[in-house]
Order: C-alpha cells, then sequence, then structure tokens
C-alpha cells in the first residue's frame, strides 16, 4: 500500500496531554476509538498514533511513561479494527518492539535514530516500514534560531546518508520526512516546500506533515485551532510539488485535496 500511485493520508492521533493542537488530543480509550472510526470512515489509509509530544520545547519522556499511554490504545484500536494501518510516532527502540507486539505495522521516527540507535535494529528485526524524517538537533532545542547554508541541499543530504545506513541495516521499506517545522525557520519551511520535488531523487515515498503547524499560522494570521484553511493550501502545493503521503489532522479534507489534485492531474 505504502507504494500506491495515489496520494495517501495518515490520520494523526496524540495519546498525550500537552500536543500543540489541542483537537488532536485523545486521552481516553473510548475516545479514541471513536476518532479511528471517524477518521476511516472519513477515507484514511493510515492511522498514526503517538504519545509524546514534539512541539517546539518539549522534552523527550521516558519510555515506561510513553508505553502507559499507548499500550491500551494500541490493543484496542487493533482489535476493533484489524486490517487497518497501523503507524506509531516514537523515537524509542524499547516502546516500537512493545508497540510492533501489538499489531503496529509502520514505525514513524522524527529524530532519524539520533536518539536511540536501538531504534533501527528494532526496525530491522520486524521488517517493518520506516519513516525518515530530518530534525535539526531535538524539539527541545530545535528552534532556537536554525541555520543552513542550503537547507534543500542539506535535509537532502542528510536523508540520502541515513538511506544508506539503513538499507546496510537491512531496512528496505522506507518514506521519507524532510521535517516541516522541525528546526526549520519560516523562510526553510517554504524553500522545502517549493523545492520538494528534488526529493523523489532518494526513490522513497514522500510524507509531508505541516498539518496547522506554525509554518501556516504565522502566514495567515491564525492560531492552531483557526489553521485549517491554510493547511489545506499547502497540502495540495505539496501533491502538486511530489507528496505522497500527507500526515494530517483533518482527515475529510485532506481526503478531498486528494480528491481534487487527482482529478487535476487526470485531466
Amino acid at each position: 500500500m505504502l507504494q500506491s500511485a495515489d496520494p495517501l493520508v495518515m490520520g494523526v492521533i496524540n495519546v498525550t496531554p500537552d500536543s500543540f493542537y489541542a483537537g488532536s488530543r485523545f486521552l481516553e480509550f473510548d475516545k479514541v476509538e471513536q476518532q479511528v472510526e471517524r477518521m476511516l470512515t472519513q477515507g484514511a489509509d493510515i492511522i498514526d498514533i503517538g504519545a509524546m509530544s514534539t512541539r517546539p520545547g518539549a522534552a523527550i519522556i521516558d519510555p515506561k511513561e510513553e508505553l502507559q499511554r499507548l499500550l491500551e490504545p494500541i490493543k484496542t484500536i487493533r482489535k476493533r479494527f484489524p486490517e487497518i494501518y497501523i503507524s506509531l510516532d516514537t523515537v524509542s527502540g524499547e516502546v516500537a518492539a512493545a508497540c510492533l507486539d501489538e499489531g503496529v505495522d509502520i514505525i514513524n521516527d522524527i529524530s532519524g535514530a539520533s536518539i536511540d540507535e536501538t531504534l533501527l535494529d528494532v526496525v530491522a528485526k520486524y521488517k517493518v516500514p520506516y519513516i525518515l524524517m530530518h530534525m535539526l538537533g531535538t524539539p527541545e532545542i530545535m528552534q532556537r534560531s536554525p541555520k543552513y547554508e542550503d537547507v534543500v541541499i542539506e535535509v537532502l543530504g542528510y536523508l540520502k546518508s541515513r538511506i544508506h545506513t539503513l538499507r546496510q541495516k537491512g531496512i528496505t521499506e522506507l518514506i521519507v520526512d524532510p521535517g516541516f517545522g522541525f528546526g526549520k525557520s519560516l523562510v526553510h519551511n517554504y524553500q522545502l516546500l517549493k523545492n520538494l520535488s528534488v526529493f523523489k531523487i532518494l526513490e522513497c515515498p514522500i510524507l509531508v506533515g505541516m498539518s496547522r503547524k506554525k509554518m501556516v499560522q504565522t502566514v495567515i494570521g491564525q492560531d492552531a485551532n483557526n489553521a485549517l484553511n491554510g493547511t489545506t493550501a499547502v497540502n495540495l502545493l505539496s501533491l502538486m510539488n511530489g507528496a505522497n503521503i500527507l500526515r494530517v489532522h483533518d482527515v475529510k479534507e485532506a481526503v478531498e485535496t486528494v480528491a481534487v489534485y487527482k482529478q487535476y492531474n487526470d485531466s
């Protein structure tokens, strides 16, 4: 499925009290289940669940705390929706292994295994798809005046180098994510978006996650709660520049954006 000819939509669910967008937080098991059902009904191809906020300034939490938040929701989702694709947003090898045992299908790692190198061994062992993202520093410090000589060339070079390392470890099903908002200024983010098609040279599906982020909020003068229209705009631009997967909080609108893009592309 991850090699689909059509763009895919990944719906975001956060089982954490401090994610930057309150509308993505679901702390009660029944609410998680209801939101998954809603997203699937709206057309989500993948559900991405995470238990650690990665907003600017957030600290890395203990894996045991992460697992306390994750295990029961994942068990519930897998039992209720046995056929769906579940992606786990984590930087921890310990968390990844425990959740893969409960039926997770994909590992989504914002750190490129820079925080916990054992994560790569886990991915290789379980032979699951791995989402490789670029981040400058850690969430706690990444937005403190990020600097690049050329953000596109540097992010591309990082991803290319890490892909080589991953393949040496036997990890072959890879998705790349330029890491919008993760150690990038407003200008950096839009330079990456404008040149997104360059990342096709990596010959991996391209995932983008810009949903309701500061790069949208700042331009339209709105907060996260009112950044849906701007999100739709950047999602359409990303599709036109080669994105294969949209990681979003608002599945219905993203699915409609994909439909418009497909009609435009096929006409």
